[in-house]
């Protein structure tokens, strides 16, 4: 059953919804698509607690059960993303290096925005080659938001 259940945050209204104990996604609310059961269940409000720690500065890795609904090549991508330290970025380039595959920076652009586990797994931490700001779910000004949230800890 997936169970869910909507809080404010310093960036909005986000959904957090859990299966089998395991956060399978946090969206900010009006990009939250599938039904849930408002369940405010222990591991969700763990997930709230350390958002809320992150946002007042407390918190720079979260230690949250995760399980979101992926492809291998999105959970390749997706580890990576677990890996960039708080308060750096890496650009979709230098990712698909990593990951082993120069020509696939496009793939790895797909794949960090299809994930619904934002700030968590850190997509905000993904930027151009040339240190731009690109594509977020939640919008440019939150992205810069939230970069520059981790460079003043």
């Amino acid at each position: 059953m997936l169970n869910g259940y909507c809080y404010d945050t310093a960036v909005g209204k986000v959904v957090i919804k859990e299966e089998d104990g395991n956060i399978v996604e946090i969206v900010l609310a009006h990009l939250s698509t599938d039904d849930f059961v408002v369940n405010e269940t222990e591991t969700i409000k763990k997930a709230i607690k350390q958002l809320r720690e992150y946002f007042e500065k407390k918190r720079t890795e979260f230690d949250l059960p995760l399980g979101p609904r992926k492809t291998n090549f999105q959970d390749k991508v997706w580890k990576y993303l677990l890996s960039i330290p708080y308060g750096e970025t890496r650009t979709y380039q230098k990712i698909a290096e990593e990951l082993g595959n120069k020509k696939a920076a496009r793939a790895v652009g797909r794949a960090n925005g299809s994930n619904r586990i934002f700030i968590v797994i850190p997509c905000h931490r993904v930027v151009g080659s040339d240190g731009s700001l690109t594509g977020y779910a939640g919008g440019f000004e939150m992205k810069k938001f939230l970069l520059e949230l981790e460079r003043i800890n």
